[in-house]
């Protein structure tokens, strides 16, 4: 019988909340400021509760062959829960995780710890300051999941960084992001075209109702230097528990319209997401 109690933390970014899961004996979900932000089992590390962490699941499964090592760089750390499901599925990858929020990352080492011998190297630091400085093409996959609450930060969208992610990605690296936002879509579709200013493949992953405008949501944009592999994308996607569209191409093009890229010096953040739509109770 689970008897964990919750765990309630004053950390950088507000009020920070561990609570367990009564069904999981060993899974913990956490909140800041009451927005859900990752869910982690430590005993089945492959096991993803939350829908837009199985959707970058799926960009990690198909960016290379079952099982191989990579070489990830997490922008946004969390509870660590992708950077754990690639440990458990990629055994030997070298990972690397960015957060900023120095108080979370004690809180979360200190209750959620890593195993020994995960491949996992966490950095307290800005995610865009900790990219400049990173190597040249030293990460097979570059996952950006950054919120400041449940904004994507201003300075993790414009054309200046999408260089800076090209630039560490090694060639035929994949580039992923959880984005928010809702129709008309100003945000997303900035974002298609700021990053198509960079990337010459794009692809978008959401679920249809998002993409139809019918609720705000989260949607996971792909980028790469090499054809990305919808196909294999689009069978993970359609076939998950949440199941995703995958647009791309001539589909793509149209939705994006004719929103231009954007620059460190025009820059903004995610939508405020509306009431409720990323609580919990």
């Amino acid at each position: 019988m689970n008897e964990q109690i919750p765990v309630i933390r004053d950390v950088d970014g507000g009020t920070a909340r561990l609570m367990p899961d009564v069904d999981r004996e060993r899974a913990w979900l956490l909140t800041v400021d009451g927005a859900p932000q990752s869910y982690v089992d430590l005993d089945d590390p492959a096991y993803l509760e939350f829908e837009y962490a199985r959707r970058l699941a799926h960009v990690l499964d198909s960016a290379a062959d079952e099982g191989e090592p990579l070489a990830v760089l997490h922008l946004g750390g969390g509870a660590l829960t992708l950077p754990r499901y690639v440990a458990t599925t990629r055994p030997g990858s070298c990972q690397d995780v960015v957060e900023a929020d120095r108080g979370l990352l004690d809180l979360i080492i200190e209750h959620l710890p890593l195993p020994e011998g995960s491949g996992v190297t966490v950095h307290g630091a800005d995610a865009r300051a900790w990219l400049e400085s990173a190597p040249a093409a030293s990460a097979d996959v570059l996952v950006a999941d950054v919120f400041g609450g449940s904004r994507v930060p201003a300075h993790l969208t414009s054309v200046e960084y999408a260089r800076e992610a090209r630039r560490v990605l090694r060639p035929g690296g994949i580039y992923a992001a959880n984005l928010a936002d809702g129709a008309p879509f100003a945000f997303l579709r900035s974002q298609l075209a700021t990053f198509a200013a960079v990337f010459p493949e794009l692809a978008l992953i959401a679920e249809p109702a998002v993409l139809r405008g019918r609720r705000f949501g989260n949607a996971v944009l792909v980028a790469s230097d090499r054809e990305i592999d919808t196909v294999r994308l689009a069978r993970r996607a359609a076939a998950d528990a949440f199941p995703a569209r995958v647009e791309y191409g001539d589909t793509l093009t149209r939705f994006t319209g004719d929103a231009r890229p954007v620059g460190d010096l025009d820059a903004v953040p995610s939508p405020v997401p509306p009431d409720g739509a990323f609580s919990v109770g």
